[in-house]
This record gives C-alpha cells, structure tokens and sequence, in this order.
C-alpha cells in the first residue's frame, strides 16, 4: 500500500518489493547473494541463516504475533489426527524454510523423535499440492490463512494449528546495505511503521482484503484480530528464545551474541 501510494518515493527512496513464494529458505538465499537487501521475513528462519554466517541482521520486529501453522493432510488421506502423522513424510518449501523449521516444533511438541524426520523438498503450495495428491509427502505445514482457500476447495483437510512459539516476522537488512544506507533504511522503516501503527483503522480494510486476495471476509477478521504488528526491535529475550529453542533442537550448531543477530538504528 505504501508503496501504491507513493509514500516511499515522496522521501526519494524507490522501493521495489517482490513476492517469494517459495518462502524464507529463497527469501535468505537472495539476500545472502546480494540479490535482496532487506526482507520481510520469518523469525525462526532468518536466525537460522544468520548463524549459518549469512551476513544479514535483524533492523525490527514486524508482526509481534505468532504465526498459526496449519497442518494439511490431502483431503482423502487415510490420517485423522496429527499423532497418525509420526513417522511419516513432510514436504517442505526447502531446508531452512519455516515450513522445515516448524516440522520439528510440531515434532517436538507431540512428543516425536526429531532425528527421524522424513522431508520431500516441495518448494511452493503448489508444489506441496501435488505432492499431496500424489503421495509422495503425507502432510504439510503452512500459514493457516494463506492456506484456507485450499481447505475450503476440498484439496486439503487440516488437522490442526501450530502456532510459533515467538513473534513471527522481522525486517531484516544485509550488513552491506546497513553500512552504506543506514538513513535510508531508517526513512524506510518509518514509513513502514506509519502504515501499520494505522492498518487496522483503514475503513472497510477487510473487504479489501477479502477481495485482493481471495478470501472469505470472515477469515480476514478473524486474521486481522489475531495479528499485532510491531513498530519496535525484537527484545534480546525473543532472541534468546529462538535460539534456545532451535539450539535445542539441533537445527544450529552454535548461538551467538544477540547483538551478531539484530542491530539498533
């Protein structure tokens, strides 16, 4: 919308914004390239990345809420439950996604040995869809409301939600572009907090919702009454959090210093 509006290239910054539907795996590739500078981007992931030495640091928490994972089964899967899913295969966008992330909270939280895990590579829904169908993954973890239009069409079938266990989305920038665009950046983050401190009161902004994206106007409701954005840096507490958690799980190797993983303005 800021970007519609005009508001970025009132301040001189030309923002271009892209859609990456393969996720957060693609979404640190590019910015480890070179070929993004800054991303809107899940937690769990980006941490990740930037233990893995991607030289990228978080500049803000976006939406101070948790993201609801849905679990999705093909609609005319034998598996009732989400315990029926142990021991089975999960597609996944790539390693490194929220959605091969997750897999290991949903695992952890049943219960479920970690290390046996089994992953089919699937990239994007579509992907995920026909994986599905074919039977060459039993289930697949994405957004619950991104994912409902293929609920309600009778191709999926959800057993459950897993929510994150932490704020779920953060801006985050390469080192180079904090070094060399710094003002800018802050000009950027401006604009962006304006936009969503004042999101919910846009009048009918669930229509339009429902209407750009497809969705049913009751599930925009509900999306928008559980969604808190943030206009401040994620705390060291959540940071720490992450950490242990994907440290506990033996997704890193190693934690670092909250200040190697997110940076003040």
């Amino acid at each position: 919308m800021a970007i519609e509006e005009g508001a970025f290239k009132t301040r001189g910054i030309d923002l271009l914004w892209t859609d990456i539907p393969e996720g957060t795996g693609k979404m640190n590739a590019l910015l480890e390239n070179g070929k993004a500078e800054l991303a809107i981007i899940l937690t769990e992931g980006v941490v990740k990345s930037i233990t893995e030495s991607n030289p990228v640091k978080i500049v803000q928490e976006y939406i101070a809420t948790p993201l609801q994972w849905g679990i999705h089964v093909a609609a005319d899967s034998k598996y009732q439950t989400v315990r029926d899913l142990e021991n089975t295969t999960v597609a996944i966008s790539r390693f490194g996604s929220g959605s091969h992330l997750m897999s290991y909270v949903n695992a952890q939280n049943h219960g479920w040995e970690t290390s046996s895990l089994n992953f089919e590579i699937i990239h994007t829904l579509d992907g995920a869809i026909e994986a599905l169908k074919l039977g060459t993954a039993d289930y697949f973890m994405w957004e619950h409301f991104t994912t409902k239009p293929v609920v309600d069409a009778g191709t999926f079938r959800r057993l459950a939600d897993c929510p994150t266990p932490w704020p779920c989305f953060v801006i985050a920038a390469t080192e180079s572009f904090l070094e060399e665009h710094k003002e800018i950046l802050r000009h950027i983050l401006e604009v962006i907090n304006l936009y969503t401190s004042e999101f919910k009161l846009i009048p009918s902004i669930d229509r339009t919702l429902s209407n750009k994206y497809g969705q049913r106007l009751e599930d925009v409701q509900e999306w928008l009454r559980i969604t808190e954005w943030s206009q401040s840096q994620l705390s060291a507490e959540t940071i720490e959090n992450v950490q242990d958690y994907l440290f506990k799980l033996e997704l890193i190797s190693h934690k670092l210093e909250v200040d190697k993983l997110i940076t003040s303005l």
